[in-house]
């Protein structure tokens, strides 16, 4: 009688399971990570110039990207908020501000800009510089950061513009105080800002960002998917 030889080889098969659920989790842990929140904001900036009081609304845009222990902001703006009566020259400008900390973090953090790199007819919008700073948290969790008072020095004299409207926040970050930065910065707010640091720079804009950590989840996932299916092919391999 022929005798059927049973084969007693399947149970890596079995073991490759595990290996596969453990891929597919880690994947999902990793798309899954908090991100982060930026837009454009309209801003109502009221500016007490040399010649008097002038206002206007410029959309700003403020960008986060990780930078070391913290994350390096640019703000932009889309528009001019004041004007001379007399033409700038070149270089003869010179932008600062501060962004406002909340949620989390409390304070200000100082950003600047170049001076200008080509001349301003008189009575024409100024046009604002990209500025940037570095920012270091110092409490852990959600952080918002607000557009705040715009300086402008020129020709010896010293603009303030103060946001009138109470803006809202124009990136919020989730962050770790005092072990690095976690999380990123976001884009995909409408409209069109000057480049920066990745909501931007970024950015951590960048933009940037959001999709940086979905870009990171994926990859990651794909890497552990690989990983097991080699596991799991290995495990036929020894079972043929």
């Amino acid at each position: 009688m022929a005798r059927f030889h049973v084969p007693h080889n399947r149970r890596p098969r079995r073991a490759a399971r595990p290996a596969v659920a453990a891929a597919l989790t880690g994947a999902a842990v990793l798309l899954s990570a908090p991100a982060a929140h930026a837009e454009v904001v309209d801003v109502n900036y009221q500016c007490k110039t040399p010649i008097g009081n002038k206002g206007a609304v410029s959309p700003i845009d403020i960008k986060g990207t990780p930078s070391g222990g913290g994350y390096k902001l640019v703000m932009s703006f889309q528009k001019g908020v004041s004007s001379s009566p007399v033409e700038l020259g070149k270089g003869a400008m010179k932008p600062s501000a501060v962004i406002e900390l909340g949620g989390a973090d409390s304070g200000t953090v100082p950003v600047t800009g170049p001076p200008n790199d080509r001349a301003i007819p008189a009575n024409t919008p100024i046009k604002i510089s990209d500025l940037s700073g570095t920012y270091t948290p110092k409490a852990s969790g959600k952080v918002t950061f607000t557009a705040g008072k715009l300086t402008i020095k020129a020709l010896g004299t010293t603009t303030t513009c103060t946001p009138d409207n109470s803006p809202k926040p124009s990136l919020s970050l989730d962050v770790k105080g005092g072990s690095g930065s976690s999380g990123g910065a976001s884009g995909g707010a409408s409209g069109s800002g000057a480049s920066g640091g990745a909501s931007g720079g970024g950015q951590l804009p960048q933009t940037g960002p959001a999709d940086s950590a979905v870009a990171l989840g994926t990859f990651g996932g794909t890497v552990l998917l690989a990983g097991a299916a080699g596991a799991l092919w290995l495990s036929r391999r020894r079972a043929a």
